[in-house]
């Protein structure tokens, strides 16, 4: 079975925020896109999403290095998918030597009028955001 279009689209969104090329980022979002920046607080829409990847490569002092690991996507009617995916980031601590960690992200994407497909929403902590809430 070979591997699903969207593998490639990731990997190459995934590039694109390594390298800190937020124009090329941003071409595979969705207009009205939510980003989830961590548990209970999400961004709505490009230029918000933009403005927090600038905030997330600031913080991880512009060594941010993002890869994937197993992945399965469930396809909807032909124009909406479900990603599960490892997604693996590497970066430099405060100290200087590198560290690495693994999060099990949900995305979700649709295609467009051109057939492309846009991330719609972007969860890479996957249902770690239930941990704080209550019933």
């Amino acid at each position: 079975m070979s591997a699903h279009l969207l593998r490639s689209v990731i990997e190459a969104a995934d590039r694109a925020i390594s390298a800190e090329d937020f124009d090329a980022v941003m071409e595979f979002y969705a207009e009205d896109a939510v980003l989830v920046l961590r548990p209970g607080q999400e961004v709505r829409g490009k230029p918000a999403i933009r403005k927090a990847f600038t905030m997330i490569a600031d913080y991880f002092g512009h060594t941010l290095s993002i890869g994937q690991g197993k992945m399965t996507v469930l396809e909807g009617g032909g124009d909406t998918a479900l990603v599960l995916m490892e997604t693996l980031l590497s970066f430099d601590g405060e100290d200087g030597s590198r560290r690495s960690l693994s999060r099990r992200a949900t995305y979700v994407f649709r295609k467009d009028g051109r057939g492309r497909w846009l991330c719609l929403i972007d969860n890479s902590y996957g249902t770690d955001v239930l941990a704080d809430q209550t019933l």
